[in-house]
């Protein structure tokens, strides 16, 4: 006798995956989970401008982070989960999934099969995918997130794939073709000569007859049929079906033979839509049956003898996995959005070869003997001396004879001037790099440098430069095309209308021939208002800006100080994408991000070139100061690994608009002719801008080398026709929007419900500081506490709702109506006590 076995006691918890109270507590979890996430959503549609901002950025912190508030109904993770499904995912449309996971609970509490809930998911999914792009598109001006970032970024892409009527069509479409293929609509009005027509019927073999000399098949004439439901096993089937790998018409035979089957004596099939029914009695001995199958595709003839089994078909995860995986090996292309964009061609810009001026050669002849003759009248002897011709200046090398002093021949500069009565002698005394002393000579006629000229050469052509740039041509007539993010930033200074605007546009230019709209965009900043504005059409290609500006140009005060605070606060985060991806400057982020090694899903981007220009300098700094040199400052500093660049022009450079903070962190500089030698030492640290020619002639100063070039020349119909060139073919959906920033003076200037809160941080030092003076000025808080004068306004403004200073009275102080600092403090008690 075999002894029964005891069970052992103490043998731990155990869980059975065959119990069946398993899927029932799984079910009532989901349920409760869709139950939490309804109210949470709900929640999200009264709360989400409030939270969004601060669940935007997510990290495992918040959920730990005690001073983190939200208005969510469900706290934190509510607010956070919420925000993952309307703005991360699909918007509006989310709520499906809601419905899902009801669904899916109330099948596993019932012990239903799940072949139905699949079916049901994929449809749900597909629609819930449908109507994302739909609302995205719908409303993709609002700022609710109605669409989620599935919405967006396909109705983005179709966008530039169809164009916006091609995508309304589409949609249009896909609404009513779902719509006909659903509800099937029976048009009355309409007749057929045959009921039969278009439809495959099955085919029946010539054996299957000889066996059925007895039965009958009989016409019924068409009439509505019962809608039969389906059970489990038939929509299982179905479902099989579907999936199944194939899609031509399958022969099935079904071979019995004498031997006893389960085939039924009488079988029962329906024709499709055809309203007929046929029967056939006694026992079929062969059956072979031609049927259409939609769900089928192409593959050889299936022949099954005896029972027939259901073969589980392998998982199409696998092969959407296989899928991706080749996608990943095709490197991301930037400039796929814009794939059809045609750069500029050099036929746009006009042609100056007719006016080329050659150096005569008398002309050359006659100033070597000049300077000679001078020289021998200092007893100053040489040895050897050399012409190298450019297109504005001569260079003429002299070697001088031993013992001679540098020093003496650089003093007769002016002596040499007056002797050949040319304007702006310069003398390089050495040469860096040679055993000369150069002696810079104008030439009588000048030669145009085109931009065209430039864009042609085979330097600009073929440069592989991050971000190339065409300034001239050098005094030995080469052409000479710099890296701005090399440099990495460039200021500009020189006097009025000596080319320092044409410069500004030859850069600006040479970008946007080599440059495709997707990897480089400008932030423009025209004080002047008549300078930069032909560029504001390329808002929907190369141009970035706020949000809520009006004009892509930058022109106003306040506007410039809150796209520089952007500009900061976009470098922060290009930062930290920097720090998630491990790499240290832009090049390097973008090509492993083109390499598909980043994820879009962990918030990661392409990143364009940023290349900020401002073009007068120091209206700025005389109108706003601190609050527009300190995020320039920052921005020098720390910007130029992650791609911003800078370029700076003024009129002006005198020492308090280009301070040293600037100076230090600046170090290419070109100088147009300024009027002093203080002005020139101001900008290159060095003389010799002011013995500049003018009409571009200009000097680059890279380190400590000064190189002198005549810049390239571009006028202004030749820019516009380059602009309307680009601004005629399509762009991108919306323009490239910067951070938003917040300004001190974006406050309550101007509300009569004036609250504590919107106070000023420094408003009661400045209160005490008006009463204890009893003098009302905005110039004496500005001075007083080292502000803006924007925000020294904003308190005095605040000042006046408050009753503590009355009205303006012109350039009158304005009256103070507290005398004394304690009557202050208690009305400013008694205002937080309220």
């Amino acid at each position: 006798m075999s002894k029964k076995q005891k069970p052992k006691s103490g043998s731990g918890f155990r869980i059975n995956l065959k119990d069946e109270r398993l899927p029932k507590i799984l079910g009532v979890v989901l349920v409760l989970v869709a139950i939490y996430l309804a109210i949470a959503f709900v929640s999200y549609l009264y709360t989400w401008k409030y939270d969004q901002d601060k669940v935007l950025k997510f990290s495992w912190g918040m959920l730990l982070q005690g001073d983190l508030s939200v208005k969510n109904w469900l706290g934190r993770l509510g607010a956070i989960v919420s925000n993952m499904f309307f703005y991360w995912g699909f918007g509006f449309p989310s709520i499906v999934v809601i419905v899902l996971m009801v669904r899916l609970g109330f099948d596993l509490v019932r012990r239903r099969s799940l072949i139905p809930f699949l079916i049901f998911a994929r449809n749900s999914l597909v629609i819930m995918a449908f109507f994302s792009l739909l609302l995205e598109f719908v409303f993709r001006k609002s700022e609710f997130a109605w669409g989620g970032a599935f919405g967006e970024s396909t109705c983005f892409w179709l966008t530039n794939f169809v164009g916006q009527i091609g995508l309304f069509f589409l949609l249009l479409f896909t609404m009513g073709a779902y719509i006909m293929w659903r509800v099937n609509p029976n048009f009355d009005n309409l007749t057929f000569s045959n009921p039969l027509d278009g439809v495959s019927l099955p085919t029946i073999s010539r054996d299957f007859f000889r066996g059925m000399e007895d039965s009958d098949i009989a016409p019924v004439k068409p009439q509505a049929r019962p809608e039969r439901k389906l059970d489990d096993d038939d929509v299982e089937e179905l479902f099989l079906k579907s999936l199944r790998p194939t899609s031509r018409p399958a022969a099935v035979k079904v071979d019995a033979g004498n031997k006893e089957t389960d085939i039924a004596n009488e079988l029962d099939f329906d024709l499709p839509d055809t309203g007929y029914k046929a029967t056939v009695a006694g026992p079929p001995t062969q059956l072979e049956l031609e049927m259409d199958e939609p769900y089928i595709k192409e593959e050889e003839d299936l022949e099954v003898t005896g029972p027939v089994l259901a073969q589980v078909p392998i998982a199409p995860e696998t092969q959407i996995e296989a899928i991706k995986q080749e996608d990943d090996l095709e490197p991301y292309d930037p400039t796929a959005d814009l794939s059809r964009f045609r750069m500029p061609v050099p036929e746009l810009l006009l042609d100056y070869a007719d006016k080329k001026v050659e150096v005569d050669r008398a002309e050359l002849e006659a100033n070597k003997d000049q300077i000679i003759a001078t020289l021998l009248n200092y007893k100053i002897e040489i040895t050897k001396i050399r012409a190298t011709i450019g297109p504005t200046v001569t260079l003429y090398e002299i070697v001088p004879a031993p013992g001679v002093k540098i020093s003496k021949i650089k003093n007769l500069e002016d002596d040499i001037a007056l002797s050949l009565s040319a304007l702006g002698i310069r003398i390089i005394a050495p040469i860096p790099g040679k055993g000369t002393i150069g002696i810079e000579v104008p030439n009588k006629n000048k030669q145009i440098v085109s931009l065209k000229e430039l864009i042609q050469s085979e330097k600009f052509r073929d440069t592989k430069m991050a971000l190339p740039i065409a300034l001239g041509k050098t005094i030995s007539n080469e052409v000479f095309v710099a890296d701005l993010a090399k440099m990495p930033h460039l200021l500009v200074a020189g006097a009025t209308g000596q080319g320092k605007s044409v410069g500004i546009n030859a850069i600006l230019m040479s970008l946007l021939y080599k440059k495709h709209p997707s990897q480089v965009k400008l932030v423009l900043i025209d004080p002047k208002k008549v300078e930069l504005f032909p560029y504001g059409h390329l808002d929907q290609h190369y141009l970035a800006f706020l949000p809520d500006q009006d004009e892509p140009i930058i022109t106003e005060t306040s506007k410039v100080i809150n796209t520089l605070n952007s500009l900061c606060i976009e470098m922060d985060a290009r930062y930290d994408l920097l720090k998630k991806a491990r790499v240290r400057n832009l090049n390097e982020y973008n090509e492993k991000f083109m390499e598909r090694k980043l994820s879009p899903k962990e918030g990661h981007k392409f990143l364009p070139y940023i290349v900020l220009v401002i073009d007068e300098f120091a209206d700025l700094i005389m109108t706003a100061g601190k609050e527009v040199e300190l995020p320039i400052a920052r921005l020098a500093q720390l910007a130029r690994a992650i791609g911003i660049h800078l370029i700076i022009a003024t009129q002006r450079p005198s020492v308090n608009i280009i301070t040293g903070i600037i100076k230090a962190n600046f170090p290419a500089r070109l100088a147009f002719k300024v009027t002093s030698k203080i002005d020139s030492r101001t900008i290159l640290d060095s003389g010799g801008a002011d013995q500049l020619i003018g009409s571009g002639d200009m000097l680059l100063s890279v380190g400590s080398n000064n190189v002198r070039l005549q810049c390239a020349f571009v006028d202004t119909p030749e820019v516009e026709s380059v602009i309307k060139h680009i601004a005629d073919q399509p762009g991108f959906p919306e323009p490239f929007y910067l951070p938003e920033y917040k300004g001190d003076d974006d406050g309550a200037a101007g509300n009569s419900d004036l609250k504590i809160s919107d106070l000023d941080e420094n408003f009661d030092e400045a209160a005490r500081l008006v009463i204890a003076s009893q003098h009302g000025s905005t110039s004496l808080i500005q001075r007083k506490m080292q502000l803006g004068y924007n925000r020294a306004g904003r308190i005095m403004d605040q000042m006046e709702q408050l009753g503590i200073v009355g009205p303006a009275q012109g350039s009158k102080p304005r009256e103070v109506l507290f005398y004394s600092i304690d009557e202050l403090n208690n009305f400013l008690t008694s205002l937080r006590n309220r």
